[in-house]
């Protein structure tokens, strides 16, 4: 098993292919946003870059269990996921809003087992920034999500987890959203440029929110 690019406090990074060592992770559920495999033509900040979300993850064969799983993108994986009516879903844009010309997704979806009905939460964030808002996406991954809404994912999360698993890490931000909520949790990430980065959130300290009620 490959050793700890990164622990502290209860958080654990490890740089490498999920697939190497997940059947030895244990974890109380996993919330995740794994490849897709749509297939964008540029990186954030980087137009003409190689192109980044080229190959769709196999969710099937690595995620299933009897734990809470929560799958961001699940509407790509419908071969893939069993049906399910305990969807997630993030409203991007305010109630009302019109005229929009930008080409990005308006809402994202997220595919869970958690159980009940389909849940909504409207965040605004305008590729990748919240108006009047600090967080934005300074950590430069062209999938970055906003930390309110990964905590979302975990607060819902049936039996309230004590470790969350994200084989699909990115820049941290559902790492960094389990810290916030004092929750364990596992990340695992194929770039190391995107470790060392998500060590870095992680050191801040603990950061004040609200909106994390059930």
């Amino acid at each position: 098993m490959s050793s700890p690019y990164y622990e502290h406090g209860g958080i654990t990074i490890y740089n490498c292919d999920c697939r190497e060592i997940l059947p030895s992770l244990k974890a109380d559920a996993v919330v995740t946003d794994p490849p897709y495999g749509i297939g964008c033509s540029g990186r954030v900040n980087n137009p003409g870059a190689a192109p980044w979300d080229a190959e769709r993850a196999d969710v099937a064969g690595m995620l299933f269990g009897s734990r809470p799983l929560c799958v961001w993108g699940g509407n790509y994986f419908a071969d893939q996921l069993p049906a399910s009516e305990s969807w997630l879903i993030w409203l991007k844009r305010p109630a009302g809003f019109d005229g929009d010309t930008r080409t990005y997704a308006p809402l994202e979806m997220a595919w869970t087992n958690y159980g009940g009905k389909p849940r909504v939460k409207t965040h605004v964030w305008d590729g990748g920034k919240r108006a009047g808002e600090k967080e934005n996406r300074t950590f430069c991954h062209p999938a970055q999500k906003p930390i309110e809404v990964m905590r979302w994912c975990i607060v819902f999360a049936p039996n309230e987890p004590g470790t969350i698993l994200d084989p699909f890490m990115g820049s941290g931000t559902t790492l960094r959203a389990a810290k916030d909520l004092g929750r364990k949790a596992i990340g695992i990430e194929i770039e190391e440029r995107y470790c060392e980065i998500a060590a870095k959130r992680l050191a801040q300290e603990v950061l004040d929110f609200e909106g994390a009620q059930r």
